[in-house]
């Protein structure tokens, strides 16, 4: 395994399709003889993307963050694989900040909307695309941020734009804003990986 590969870990608490379009990417895509996830880490026992990180013969790992030592748990999994960028990929918990004290500027995160737009506490899944629907919006999108100590506060990397079409449900417009994310979460790491050059 090539020591130039930078190596992500991926925090995730859902079905994971960010991750797998991250590990595809590093197999086939724009993040390929550049990136690799070495570890992937869960908050949630039965969260569907260990399931694919095991596939990736990737380590998976559940973390109960409701532990004492969570904090100090997450950070030896990834310290002690040379993680050089975190991603965040549907996260259900806000960053501790001694991990994010311990990654400055190297945790980044996706977000379903047009940040500054549509972004904070509260601010996830279908609350978003509630949001942009009940504010008449005529565009939404993703855009990926850097991480740090409030949520979605941090600065934007990419973003991208996306339509909202006459008839538009929670459950449409949330497709077609993950269609993007998908496409848009490895051009930010592989513009981050620019960067490091």
């Amino acid at each position: 395994m090539s020591s130039n590969l930078l190596q992500i870990g991926v925090l995730a608490s859902g079905s994971g399709s960010n991750l797998q379009a991250i590990i595809d990417s590093c197999d086939s895509g724009v993040l390929r003889g550049k990136a690799r996830v070495c570890v992937v880490l869960s908050n949630r026992r039965d969260a569907f993307a260990l399931e694919r990180a095991r596939k990736h013969s990737i380590d998976a790992i559940y973390i109960d963050t409701a532990s004492c030592c969570c904090d100090k748990l997450m950070l030896s999994e990834l310290q002690k694989r040379n993680t050089g960028l975190v991603c965040l990929a549907g996260y259900m918990q806000k960053i501790s900040p001694v991990i994010v004290a311990a990654f400055p500027e190297r945790i980044i995160n996706i977000h379903p909307a047009l940040l500054p737009l549509f972004g904070g506490k509260g601010m996830y899944g279908h609350h978003v695309h509630e949001a942009v629907l009940s504010a008449n919006e005529k565009e939404s999108g993703a855009t990926v941020h850097f991480v740090d100590d409030e949520y979605d506060h941090g600065s934007i990397i990419l973003q991208r734009r996306v339509p909202v079409l006459a008839g538009d449900t929670c459950k449409t417009l949330a497709a077609r804003v993950l269609e993007v994310e998908h496409r848009l979460y490895p051009e930010a790491i592989a513009a981050i990986i620019g960067g490091l050059k």
